[in-house]
């Protein structure tokens, strides 16, 4: 059976039918539809739980892939820094200059005896071990060395810190720490034209919050690239996300996928469900739309009530006229994945942005980050940048300050994932069965990943 005759298989309208009775047209970009057939076979357990598999993903993903470390406005100012680490490594990210490109990023270690530089971000006008104090400068010269007479086999214009590759897409910083790392305009693949319509350099983090998860940093990863689990997961979600109606794209390359979730129109589960229904459901449910008067009148559709809703609270918030947004943009989940742990979202409804990584060495457990970038002003100023809260392994998704109505959705996720660890270790089957397409994306990264653990 071929992708196409798995996909007419499904349940209610299409995306792009949803789409084509938009009163505001969506972007050519959200027209576009890419099903591909990612497979049939099963996808190996150990590789959720394996020490070994673990430090080979060290070895040849973490180290040899382009990942996000910050946005630009985290370090605006000349001597602003940011922490990021991965696994064991650490780099000390910087701005050094005033140019846009004057962002390094060096090895956070002392080149003495290995002590970790910096512990956090902050502004500094030289980077200085807190041990013995032997001090670098921002472009990562050797500035000072206590007791110079005594390392007579130091050479000063070599004893710099080391560096890894650092490259900009839009309002974030990436780096890679292989030196003959793929650059990342090709590595990026089709995500710059993807996202011209959505200019991502435009806005800013507003919000950034995180929890430790009691599983793999892939599973949580796959918990967010799929529609499949929201009636079962979600059942309050079903009201107003037409989960299985959602179209899943795989691109040309290795590294991006997406999918596109219709928000407005009730599953097709339910099937002709009362619009003003699927207002009310929203309407309880997400903060976005409370406390507004929404009726859908005689021959009215939910989605574009809602849809119109959302135009006007953005042009009020932003001071700019919304009014021309497409209804996909303004209130659809566009979601796309970076491999091998980005995943930004497209259009204005949920203006996201998710990052996985293992929680230190653990392969069982995982942080996951969620940044919100809200819209700047038209001459680029913005309020001030959110910082980072990272909640524990026992917390709720509540604790992280701005979540609001999302942290309900994460809360359900969390759980699951706790059982799906768990399960996995339980167990006596060797690979786990996906379906083939609305697990597709899924399917995507796991053969990317199997090719990126291939090489040598």
């Amino acid at each position: 059976m071929t992708i196409e005759s798995v996909i007419r298989l499904r349940r209610g309208a299409a995306v792009q039918d949803i789409l084509s009775k938009d009163k505001n047209p969506a972007p050519d970009i959200l027209r576009t539809e890419s099903p591909r057939d990612m497979g049939r076979e099963d996808v190996s357990l150990d590789r959720y739980y394996s020490r070994e598999w673990h430090e080979a993903e060290v070895e040849k993903v973490w180290r040899r892939t382009w990942q996000m470390a910050c946005r630009v406005e985290d370090i605006p100012e000349v001597g602003d820094t940011e922490v990021y680490d991965i696994v064991h490594d650490s780099l000390i990210i910087v701005r050094t200059g005033t140019g846009p490109n004057d962002i390094r990023a060096y090895v956070n270690s002392c080149l003495h005896r290995g002590t970790i530089l910096r512990t956090e971000g902050g502004n500094v006008r030289h980077i200085k071990c807190p041990v013995h104090g032997i001090t670098w400068g921002l472009d990562g010269k050797l500035a000072g060395l206590p007791c110079a007479w005594d390392f007579p086999q130091v050479d000063r214009e070599k004893f710099c810190l080391p560096e890894a590759q650092v490259g900009l897409w839009g309002g974030f910083v990436f780096i890679n720490f292989d030196p003959n790392c793929e650059p990342l305009d090709s590595y990026l693949e089709c995500l710059p034209e993807h996202f011209k319509h959505f200019k991502l350099e435009n806005r800013y983090k507003a919000v950034h919050g995180g929890k430790v998860l009691p599983c793999n940093w892939k599973l949580a990863q796959e918990a967010f690239m799929e529609g499949f689990h929201i009636a079962a997961t979600h059942p309050q979600s079903v009201e107003y996300t037409a989960d299985t109606n959602t179209q899943y794209d795989v691109f040309d390359g290795r590294h991006v996928n997406r999918f596109i979730m219709p928000e407005g129109v009730a599953s097709p589960a339910l099937g002709d469900y009362p619009q003003q229904k699927i207002v009310d459901a929203m309407q309880r449910d997400i903060s976005f739309y409370a406390n507004a008067e929404i009726q859908v009148g005689e021959g009215e559709s939910a989605r574009e009530k809602i849809a119109d809703h959302a135009r006007r609270r953005f042009s009020k918030s932003t001071g700019r006229d919304f009014s021309g947004l497409s209804t996909c943009e303004a209130i659809d989940l566009i979601q796309y994945q970076l491999f091998p742990n980005l995943g930004p979202w497209a259009g204005m409804a949920t203006p996201l942005v998710y990052r996985f990584r293992p929680n230190g060495d653990n392969p069982e457990e995982c942080i996951m980050e969620i940044m919100m970038l809200f819209t700047k002003n038209e001459d680029g100023t913005h309020p001030p940048v959110g910082k980072a809260t990272i909640v524990g392994l026992h917390d709720s998704w509540h604790k992280v300050p701005g979540m609001g109505s999302a942290a309900d959705v994460t809360d359900q996720d969390t759980e699951n994932l706790k059982r799906i660890q768990r399960g996995i270790r339980a167990s006596k089957k060797p690979g786990a069965t996906m379906s083939v397409y609305q697990e597709s994306r899924i399917r995507h990264f796991h053969r990317t990943l199997e090719a990126y653990m291939a090489k040598p």
